[in-house]
């Protein structure tokens, strides 16, 4: 791996830029705050829809890189793109069953920023930023702060994984832990590496999703270099997220012999259909990306005007079974809480 010293990057959030390039990812990510009278005025939307934005707003703020927001089609307020991240008012209502921690991570939490719910791997909050928030997003009411990464606190949790030699995956999310500088993310990679029995790390995010400029050739040398396998884990709901750029991005991973696969959540409005779930899974196979998982709704506070029912879900899975090859079906899922796997839906 590369050598960096500890003394040359702090073990926590670097907030500030490495490059002042406009259109460098470091800047898209800055920018990602967006007002919503201007995000109205860029799309050409009714300005009908400025008085929910403010309520969705004022519970979880509007954030959205610009990368993304070129691929929404303009004067649509149903795009299924802008529907992931358009605030609304419905946001405010409070429906029974519908928690501010649905997966119940609180319990899995033995040490601030790391999550240990399965056997043989753990998650580590990379980071608590985000470049977008997803309005469906199931840690919109995380305690992010309670659970950052000092280097006190990585030297705890690498002492906690050489006292559980059954671990040998770890996962960066967060957040997003590709929200944090290449150094940063180069020291994590390095302690973890340090840990005989780790054989895989795996980074879930949506950063090279939302901003593609983020896939960095020194990110690529960094984790190319490292003695764990790396796996990425995309999170793409629609094929029209998918764009020359993010394509471009994905190569850059390939060619190292990283394996790319892609996650979905399923959404009322976005991709509830056969053929939205069909298209998408054709054009990540087209991106060399594998479809991994297809996630039913976690029953988040803010969110139920996305849930669609586990009994439709899986009609929807068996009709989209029906019309791709098997390496492009991604498994149908539900994370419960306490369990010690997801549990599978949709199978006779």
């Amino acid at each position: 791996m590369i050598p960096v010293s500890e003394s040359s990057v702090q073990l926590t959030e670097n907030k500030t830029l490495e490059n002042s390039d406009a259109t460098s990812w470091q800047s898209l990510l800055k920018q990602s705050h967006i007002d919503a009278k201007a995000l109205l005025s860029q799309l050409d939307l009714p300005e009908s829809l400025l008085a929910g934005m403010e309520v969705g707003h004022s519970l979880f703020s509007l954030r959205v890189p610009q990368p993304y927001l070129d691929r929404i089609e303009k004067g649509n307020p149903s795009d299924p793109l802008l529907r992931q991240i358009l605030p609304i008012a419905e946001e405010a209502n409070l429906q029974p069953g519908y928690v501010t921690d649905p997966l119940e991570e609180k319990s899995s939490n033995p040490i601030p920023g790391l999550i240990h719910k399965y056997k043989s791997r753990v998650l580590l909050m990379g980071s608590g930023a985000c470049a977008i928030n997803c309005r469906y997003c199931f840690r919109r009411h995380f305690p992010y702060e309670d659970n950052g990464l000092s280097s006190e606190r990585m030297d705890q949790i690498v002492g906690y994984l050489n006292q559980h030699p059954e671990i040998n995956e770890v996962i960066l999310s967060g957040g997003d832990p590709l929200a944090t500088p290449d150094k940063r993310l180069q020291l994590l990679a390095n302690k973890l590496a340090s840990v005989p029995h780790l054989k895989r790390l795996r980074i879930h995010s949506r950063l090279p999703v939302v901003i593609p400029q983020r896939i960095t050739d020194d990110l690529v040398d960094i984790l190319a270099s490292s003695r764990l396998k790396v796996i990425w884990v995309l999170h793409i709901n629609h094929a029209q997220e998918i764009d020359t750029n993010l394509i471009d991005a994905v190569a850059k991973l390939t060619q190292k012999q990283m394996i790319v696969l892609n996650q979905s959540v399923i959404l009322r409005g976005v991709n509830n259909s056969v053929k939205a779930l069909s298209d998408l899974s054709e054009r990540l196979f087209d991106a060399d990306i594998l479809p991994y998982y297809l996630h039913a709704f976690d029953p988040i506070q803010g969110a139920s005007h996305f849930d669609v029912t586990d009994d439709d879900v899986i009609k929807l899975w068996q009709s989209l079974q029906k019309e791709l090859p098997g390496f492009l079906l991604p498994r149908l899922v539900r994370e419960i809480p306490n369990r010690p796997s997801k549990t599978l839906l949709g199978l006779q």
